[in-house]
């Protein structure tokens, strides 16, 4: 699990000290405050530790395996011009400080870098081990219609996509698990397949498409609603368990061309997958969204499910985050106070 992560002089961020729940961690904030820039930097240290484990790198990590790697996952990450670009110049300081922190110190991790590097990051906290537990990342887009060879492609020439996608498409390729899906897989896909209407099939050229419940048929997915697809993605990811073993689930924005309906199947999975040693990052927009993950949290779980939620406000400096295990308590947020104004000004107008 990841307890906490500290971010000094990262992009707007002047200073930002998160300590994370081990359930489900949710960030709320208007547009252009960080909130993705704060799941990309916790993903890319986790994806490289992991990455470099499953490569057959030796049990005990080095300074010279990790400094040129995490310098380029952050920046195929982010798609920054150079590492460089993701430090800020505010209140006259020239580098930035990244530490993560687990219930494990085997795995803690803490390194710097300038203005002005380029491909190597300085190592100064070096983990005695790699992490094994696998990460995962969803971008807004839903990515299923360019799976077919996108991963070649990707490798084999520049493309200006960030680097999650390419990461993800490889899970989602995975080999199937052998065997029946029952147990913890079938009680995850069961909500849904039936929130979809289907299941997901992958033929052999790469393609997937949706199996409605009850048909022989198959629809391709481009055919498919963009809300079905995203429900698809995660569908995938469970069955061929990519979260089997535990793991990291970071999800911007999971709500983004989803109705109401199809939110509170997401809602469920997401506080299903993090009661069942899943650590979920989100980040969202929708009082809708958080609305149904409060009343889950409160009618269904209780104490077995620890949520912490973020507020990222701006400030004169740049942005700075409030922290608090209830909605209420992390501060004004702007996008949400105008749903809520929108919701009055609606009841005034009929009433």
């Amino acid at each position: 699990m990841l307890n906490s992560l500290l971010l000094r002089n990262f992009t707007v961020f002047p200073t930002a000290d998160l300590f994370f729940g081990e359930n489900l961690n949710v960030f709320v904030g208007e547009n252009g405050v960080g909130k993705t820039h704060i799941l990309k930097a916790a993903y890319s240290v986790i994806a490289v530790s992991n990455e470099l484990r499953t490569r057959g790198h030796s049990n005990t990590p080095t300074k010279a395996q990790l400094q040129g790697r995490l310098a380029d996952k952050l920046v195929g990450v982010f798609r920054a011009e150079a590492l460089g670009r993701l430090a800020s110049r505010r209140l006259g300081r020239e580098r930035c400080d990244i530490r993560l922190q687990f219930d494990e110190d085997k795995y803690d991790i803490a390194f710097s870098f300038a203005t002005n590097s380029k491909s190597e990051v300085a190592i100064e906290t070096v983990p005695t081990s790699w992490i094994e537990a696998s990460a995962a990342y969803f971008p807004t887009r839903e990515l299923m219609t360019i799976f077919p060879n996108f991963v070649s492609v990707y490798e084999g020439r520049y493309l200006e996509f960030e680097e999650t996608w390419r990461d993800t498409c490889i899970l989602l390729g995975a080999p199937p698990r052998r065997g029946p899906r029952e147990g913890k897989i079938r009680d995850l896909l069961n909500p849904l397949e039936e929130a979809m209407g289907g299941s997901v099939d992958l033929d052999k050229n790469g393609r997937f498409y949706l199996r409605p419940n009850g048909s022989q048929s198959r629809i391709e997915m481009p055919l498919v609603a963009e809300g079905h697809r995203k429900l698809a993605m995660l569908c995938q990811l469970i069955a061929v368990g990519a979260f089997n073993s535990g793991g990291y689930l970071f999800w911007d924005e999971p709500e983004a061309n989803l109705n109401p309906r199809l939110i509170r199947a997401i809602a469920k999975s997401i506080v299903e997958l993090s009661t069942r040693g899943i650590q979920v990052f989100i980040t969202t927009h929708s009082l809708f969204l958080l609305r149904e993950l409060d009343i889950l949290h409160a009618t269904n779980y209780g104490r077995k499910l620890q949520i912490e939620f973020f507020g990222l406000n701006r400030t004169n400096d740049g942005v700075s985050v409030l922290q608090s295990d209830s909605l209420d308590e992390i501060g004004d947020i702007a996008a949400l106070d105008e749903e809520l104004q929108q919701s009055d000004r609606y009841l005034e107008q009929i009433s």
